[in-house]
């Protein structure tokens, strides 16, 4: 029997609206912005980022700040390009399709796309009407969400969330449709519509039995991806390789690298992992949205990084760093809805 979504929406909080989720935790916001003497105190945490993070920034600009041995190779595009100039400009850097496409400005995974044709890059190219950015596409086998922060006056950071991304897949059974697995799969049929749209008649395939099918290549827990909790992974060493990546950016105290590497023994190592995007102080500690997960440990999670933000703030502010003031907030919001 199938759980309507609506009743699997209200006993799992993974699929919680954003503010129903965080609205209980307003007390807490409150009393750690009377600590911080702002209710903007963390738009202080990251200095080199517009807003430190919390809204409205720029990926191009933060990722010229990662090492460029970490970076896949990435392309700032403006609406207004002719695209034969961004043809020969994908060409010049050696990119192969498929490439991953994503608004400069973002949030969510909103119009992020995997792009698998020059054909299908001059469409998206003439829908976006934002300045994006063209990304190398990454086949490492392992994707993470790693939250790093460090308090100001120490020179070594701490991990303190690792999530890994299990991309939205189905198993045939060598005689249901593609439409039926998903029927079949209570997260995928939250994505049913939007496969629909983008599957077309290929929806009704029928899988072999046995073969595993990928639905949706962007790693977005809005599209279908399962959060995992792997804070099993982390250590000194891993601090250590965070530390060590985000030595480089000035300014920056707080905030989660979406990345892929090759293996675990690379992560610890610190090589062959590659950023797609840093995400400044409203980076959610992903692990939480695991489903094993008990609403009681994800707020006790939540509270424990609020609390390092409103830290990191303190002492910014103390070194004469100011919040972003609330009227000024509100302009950086209202910009980016347009």
């Amino acid at each position: 029997m199938r759980l309507p979504l609506f009743l699997v929406k209200i006993f799992n909080y993974e699929y919680w609206s954003w503010w129903v989720f965080y609205l209980p935790m307003a007390p807490y916001w409150l009393f750690q912005a009377i600590r911080a003497k702002s209710l903007t105190y963390f738009t202080a945490v990251n200095p080199s980022i517009e807003a430190g993070g919390f809204y409205g920034e720029h990926k191009s600009e933060i990722l010229k700040y990662i090492p460029a041995e970490y970076l896949p190779t990435t392309l700032y595009i403006s609406p207004d390009t002719a695209f034969s100039e961004i043809s020969h400009t994908v060409a010049a850097h050696q990119l192969k399709y498929p490439v991953i496409a994503k608004p400069n400005v973002g949030e969510r995974g909103t119009s992020v796309v995997k792009i698998m044709s020059e054909a299908h890059l001059k469409a998206y190219h003439a829908s976006i009407n934002a300045d994006y950015l063209i990304q190398e596409f990454i086949e490492y086998p392992i994707e993470l969400g790693v939250l790093f922060s460090r308090m100001p006056e120490e020179k070594s950071g701490r991990v303190s969330s690792v999530t890994l991304k299990e991309f939205l897949t189905v198993t045939g059974d060598g005689k249901s449709s593609i439409e039926t697995l998903v029927l079949n799969n209570t997260r995928a049929r939250f994505q049913l519509e939007a496969l629909r749209d983008r599957l077309g008649k290929g929806i009704e395939e029928i899988l072999p039995a046995g073969e595993k099918r990928l639905l949706e290549p962007i790693g977005n827990h809005c599209r279908g991806t399962k959060f995992v909790n792997a804070n099993h992974l982390i250590n000194e060493q891993l601090h250590q390789v965070f530390t060590t990546i985000a030595d480089r950016f000035e300014g920056f105290y707080y905030g989660r690298f979406d990345m892929k590497v090759a293996s675990y023994e690379d992560l610890y190592a610190g090589k062959n992992i590659r950023i797609m995007e840093l995400n400044g102080v409203s980076s959610d500690p992903g692990h939480i949205y695991d489903p094993r997960y008990y609403l009681w440990e994800a707020y006790r999670d939540l509270g424990w990084h609020w609390n390092r933000v409103a830290e990191i703030s303190i002492a910014n502010q103390k070194k004469g760093i100011k919040p972003v003031p609330v009227r000024e907030l509100l302009k950086i919001v209202k910009q980016h809805f347009g």
